[in-house]
């Protein structure tokens, strides 16, 4: 994904007249039909100057597609989230949440284990059903929530934020 926006401002610039529109200038300052004396009127036109011109580009590197990047059952690639995962998987689910970018009440509610699950999937373009998911969720719990974090892990590792202003003085 990569968003710019382009800020320009105006620069100053005064116009003067050119030396024909000079002697016009000169020749209408002589004096009118009734003989008075009138002032030579320039044409200045003013603009306030700017800061110039500045462009921010965001790029956004996510890895997506394929499949999950470990097994179900491959619960010995991370022991740390293998061992959370057997014997408090509820707090594992709660740093789900947090990596996910949900508020960490979310595991309390009913269904939102599957629907980070979901959430996931969709996210990184996982192949794979809602049916699977489900099956996932609610017949190896402990499992599921390991395989999501093992999952949020790898995906997190390979984003990339690049952000780049440039201002350009004019």
């Amino acid at each position: 994904m990569e968003e710019t926006t382009v800020t320009d401002q105006p620069e100053a610039t005064i116009r003067k007249p050119s030396a024909g529109e000079e002697e016009e200038v000169k020749n209408s300052s002589t004096g009118s039909e009734d003989g008075c004396k009138l002032p030579a009127v320039e044409d200045v036109v003013l603009t306030q100057p700017g800061l110039g011109v500045t462009t921010t580009t965001i790029t956004t590197i996510t890895q997506t597609g394929g499949q999950w990047s470990t097994g179900l059952f491959n619960v010995c690639g991370d022991k740390t989230t293998c061992l959370l995962g057997a014997l408090v998987p509820c707090c594992l689910d709660i740093s789900l949440a947090h990596q996910y970018g949900e508020c960490l009440c979310l595991p309390l509610l009913p269904g939102s284990t599957f629907a980070i699950r979901v959430g996931i999937r969709e996210r990184y373009k996982i192949q794979g059903s809602v049916c699977e998911d489900w099956t996932a969720v609610y017949c190896c719990y402990p499992l599921a929530v390991c395989q999501m974090i093992r999952e949020m892990k790898r995906r997190m590792k390979t984003q990339t934020y690049h952000v780049s202003t440039a201002l350009e003085c004019s």
